[in-house]
């Protein structure tokens, strides 16, 4: 088992035990647990992308998609992660926070992001098809700063494998 693998679990299971161990905890230990998220969604059929917001250090928030489970086409796993955290904080916004989530946001999530006042973005891969860099206003909060391209290959990987699997059991 990998050592990052070690934090992760310790960091899911024992969130208290987190703060008294001297762990450097980097985009790529968090775009990890962005990407477990990512593959609960896959489980359940749903288009694999994942979310968590982590505010001091501390995941606080969990989602992936569950649009089709939900029925619901704004059951993105920013959505889910964005109400998780606001839930958790007690408030609406999470300038504090940064959210990992392994596809850019689209329009809707990038919206929401903004009115949150989320204080940090990091994403994986870039959605080159519905991703809000497409729009030309700037649709983020204008504190907010963005990282991207965190894991790219493994994020990537799992939308790819996913749709390509998707086409297969659909022409055989």
């Amino acid at each position: 088992m990998l050592l990052t693998e070690i934090y992760l679990r310790i960091l899911y299971f024992y969130p208290k035990h987190i703060e008294r161990m001297k762990v450097e905890f980097t985009d790529d230990i968090y775009m990890k647990a962005a990407l477990l998220e990512a593959i609960k969604g896959k489980d359940k059929g749903e288009v694999p992308v994942g979310a968590v917001v982590v505010c001091d250090n501390r995941i606080i928030a969990r989602g992936h998609n569950l649009t089709e489970t939900l029925n619901d086409p704004t059951a993105h796993a920013e959505m889910q992660a964005i109400t998780a955290a606001s839930s958790f904080l007690g408030g609406k916004y999470l300038d504090k926070c940064s959210l990992y989530v392994t596809l850019e946001p689209c329009t809707m999530c990038a919206g929401a992001l903004f009115w949150s006042r989320i204080g940090r973005l990091v994403y994986g891969a870039d959605d080159e098809k519905r991703g809000y860099t497409l729009n030309k206003n700037s649709v983020l909060h204008k504190k907010t700063t963005v990282v991207k391209g965190v894991l790219e290959k493994e994020c990537r990987g799992i939308i790819s494998d996913f749709f390509k699997t998707r086409r297969q059991n659909l022409t055989g």
